[in-house]
């Protein structure tokens, strides 16, 4: 299928006053106007490669093993669960098309009120969640610096680090847009170097014919195997904001660009960190990756490898963070996007800290990661769907009224058919998941948890059909 673009016009590659990388960025959810467009779509690449790079795909590559796979059922998992970074680019090409965020473009799939419902879920609240999760992988890394610096790191030690990772971290949120673009790719060139060296020590001592001692077989096998692509898909999933970081490329930006660069920016990253984690379990315990990894490293490279899980685990959630800040104002907080951003972030801090001093964070890690599939799943359908229906024409204009005379009003506010499709995607999903609890469809299906392909199908179908005839491409 083709999407239409607006006629050509000359290409800016200088970042406008409103977006340089050496000021806070003055846009926030608002239309980017024409002559405030610039870039190119490889770009993106980097982009999303800077924040895949990451201690949490290391995780989860690790945790595959430990579910009891074996390698190449673990590598399979890792591609099929990766596969998913398609849908993120396809939803970041609706960016150059209404030159507004996800936050804003989801008006036409909510309407303007139950849009706001719907950032305060699935945007704000699981995007803290998930800027939680990535600190507290971050601080760990930096507790172990402190440790190797000869300090001890004691619980007000601990709240410290917390404080100066997460205040990194917020600069470039707060900053936005053009940090975010003109930083990330030396940080995943420094980032590749680094993980280049881990990947060569770990494929030198890597069990290759590794099994598990007793191999899963029928209903156990295909269990684990579906969950380990939703623990994977999560990743990908959880970006239903991807338009935020597309949004300034000039309109005629061609969409199979947008969709590919993003796409593959977080496949190639994430597929090869989640398979040097599972590589690595099949020599070391990976039920604490960072000590078990550092054990497999020469000591010199202990501190740069912590130093890289730290630097990859600031880019994910710098721009997390960016996207929560945007959240917030769609919810309909007047407030500043550089503040927004400090307000999401004092609260994940403290969630942080929680997760840190109280919960286990490798049980934290995989029962957020499958939960939110509930939700994002059918979300980020929703939005495809929505995109294939418009042939991704959006008028960012029209996405911007907010008052009852918007074409996105639909019935007071709210739109029956993306309210219907989302939450009726999300209760069934609710009924298969197995996670942090058993639904009764997975519980009969012997603990198979089918949340993912049965939400976000359901949603999708709902959403065609209900919207059959008022959306015209």
């Amino acid at each position: 299928m083709a999407f239409s673009t607006p006629a050509s016009r000359p290409r800016s590659t200088t970042a406008p006053d409103s977006d340089r990388p050496t000021r806070i960025e003055s846009h926030g959810i608002d239309h980017i106007p024409d002559e405030e467009r610039y870039g190119h779509p490889r770009e993106l690449f980097s982009v999303w490669a800077a924040a895949n790079v990451n201690y949490l795909s290391l995780v989860i590559g690790g945790a595959l093993v430990l579910m009891g796979l074996s390698l190449a059922q673990a590598f399979v998992v890792i591609l099929v669960g990766n596969l998913f970074w398609l849908l993120t680019g396809v939803l970041a090409m609706s960016g150059p098309a209404a030159g507004a965020p996800s936050e804003v473009i989801t008006r036409a799939m909510y309407g303007v009120r139950g849009n706001r419902v719907n950032n305060a879920v699935t945007g704000w609240m699981i995007s803290v969640c998930y800027f939680a999760l990535n600190l507290a992988a971050a601080a760990g890394a930096a507790f172990a610096l402190v440790e190797k610096a000869g300090l001890d790191a004691s619980t007000p030690v601990k709240v410290v680090v917390v404080l100066v990772v997460a205040a990194g971290t917020l600069t470039i949120g707060v900053y936005g847009h053009g940090l975010i673009v003109r930083l990330y790719l030396p940080i995943t060139l420094a980032l590749t170097a680094v993980f280049g060296v881990v990947a060569y020590v770990v494929l030198l001592k890597a069990d290759f014919g590794y099994a598990p001692e007793a191999s899963l077989s029928g209903v156990d096998l295909w269990a684990t195997v579906i969950a380990g692509v939703t623990l994977i898909a999560a990743g990908p999933l959880s970006y239903t904001t991807s338009a935020d970081f597309s949004r300034y490329l000039p309109a005629t930006t061609s969409a199979k660009a947008v969709v590919g660069w993003t796409a593959l920016g977080g496949f190639l990253p994430s597929v090869a960190v989640c398979s040097i984690g599972a590589l690595a379990a099949t020599v070391v315990d990976m039920t604490d990756p960072q000590t078990a990894l550092e054990s497999m490293l020469p000591g010199w490279f202990g501190p740069v490898f912590l130093l890289a899980l730290v630097l990859g685990t600031v880019a994910i959630n710098a721009m997390t963070a960016y996207s929560a800040g945007l959240a917030l104002q769609a919810v309909g907080l007047r407030i500043r996007r550089s503040r927004s951003v400090l307000v999401d972030g004092a609260v994940a801090v403290a969630l942080t800290l929680y997760a840190l001093l109280v919960s286990d964070f490798l049980d934290t890690v995989s029962n957020v990661l499958q939960l939110t599939v509930v939700l994002l799943g059918p979300a980020m359908t929703v939005y495809a769907v929505d995109i294939w229906l418009r042939r991704n024409r959006y008028d960012g204009t029209a996405l911007m009224d907010e008052s009852p005379a918007s074409p996105f009003w639909y019935a007071a506010g709210f739109s029956p058919a993306g309210a219907v499709a989302v939450l009726g995607g999300g209760a069934v999903a609710a009924l298969c998941v197995n996670t942090a609890y058993t639904g009764p469809v997975a519980r009969a299906l012997g603990g198979v948890d089918l949340a993912m392909p049965v939400g976000m199908l359901l949603a999708g179908l709902l959403y065609a059909l209900l919207s059959r005839g008022r959306i015209s491409a």
